[in-house]
């Protein structure tokens, strides 16, 4: 049965999911994968540094991509949107800020535009400013998120924007949450963490080999990984990901001087260089449960789509 959603008719693809555009992680490699797969991949422009965006689209080769921008980070280096739609990606998708500054720009470009958002008010702002397509974010989704979970946002959000498609994100990382996904209005399913464990992801080897054999239990959410990175997020973020005994340590006793920051992030980098998951981590959601082996972004796509549709197949009407 194959999938017929505003989101597959919309981008031309097979399979309603998106990659997020993991920052660090969601490179031209993953994302080329996951196009190629059925879906559509974005790369993580992040915080943009536009010989990375140059790198990552001559990654992905000739595989239409689209590529994701946080926001914030885009308004102070807007230059970055213009090096992106130079590579005429299939779409940008800015989160966590107003878009508006953007929207003219991305869209005239012939990219669709794709609004990831935190709440109801967010969803209504950026339907006014212009999106083509929403994804409705979770707090359970890895990575950076506010408050809000994902199965009461994403009807919550079809509800307040009318025609306008919308996306579920934050806790789907197999078939049966993509069904869910369409059973709650959505038109697709922006995936994370599942692609973190992709081979093609940029996600270091202990990094993936941790979120394969971890749980959501695992995981936490907090302000350290920003911290010790010196990235300065917005109030209302907090940044999910595996837990580890030196977060907690400055959980219990956050440093309290410019020594003692100092001295956590010289230990943080000394830990990323040597991949000591003890003291370094992994953007990771609750759905890493679901997470179990390292394998081609392809393999996991198909899963999913396989595992969607045979329940699809027993309801029939929820991918209408």
């Amino acid at each position: 049965m194959p999938f017929d959603t505003a989101l597959t008719r919309m981008l031309g693809i097979d399979i309603p999911v998106i990659s997020a555009p993991m920052a660090g992680v969601a490179g031209g490699k993953l994302a080329a994968a996951v196009t190629g797969g059925g879906g559509l991949g974005l790369i993580g422009g992040g915080y943009p540094d536009p010989a990375v965006i140059e790198h990552e689209f001559g990654e992905a080769g000739n595989a239409v991509v689209g590529i994701g921008f946080i926001t914030w980070a885009l308004a102070k280096n807007p230059a970055a949107l213009d090096v992106a739609l130079a590579h005429s990606p299939k779409a940008i998708f800015l989160s966590f800020a107003d878009i508006a500054p953007f929207v003219a720009q991305a869209k005239s470009s012939g990219a669709t535009l794709i609004a990831q958002v935190q709440t109801v008010g967010q969803a209504r702002a950026v339907a006014d400013a212009g999106a083509d397509m929403i994804v409705a974010q979770g707090t359970e989704a890895g990575g950076h998120g506010a408050a809000r979970a994902t199965l009461p946002l994403v009807p919550a959000v079809v509800d307040a924007v009318g025609s306008i498609p919308v996306l579920a994100g934050g806790g789907i990382a197999d078939g049966r949450g993509l069904a869910a996904a369409l059973a709650l209005g959505a038109a697709g399913a922006l995936v994370g963490s599942a692609f973190v464990a992709a081979e093609e992801s940029l996600a270091s080897a202990n990094g993936k080999q941790r979120l394969a054999t971890g749980s959501g239990d695992d995981t936490a959410k907090g302000s350290e990984f920003d911290l010790l990175r010196g990235i300065d997020w917005p109030d209302g973020y907090q940044i999910r990901t595996m837990d580890t005994p030196f977060f907690k340590s400055l959980r219990d006793a956050p440093p309290s001087t410019d020594a003692e920051v100092q001295a956590a992030k010289a230990a943080f980098d000394a830990a990323r260089e040597k991949d000591d998951m003890s003291v370094a981590t992994v953007i990771a959601g609750e759905a890493a449960d679901m997470i179990n082996a390292i394998e081609p972004a392809s393999a996991i796509l198909q899963r999913m789509a396989n595992e969607a549709e045979a329940i699809l197949r027993s309801r029939p009407g929820l991918s209408d």
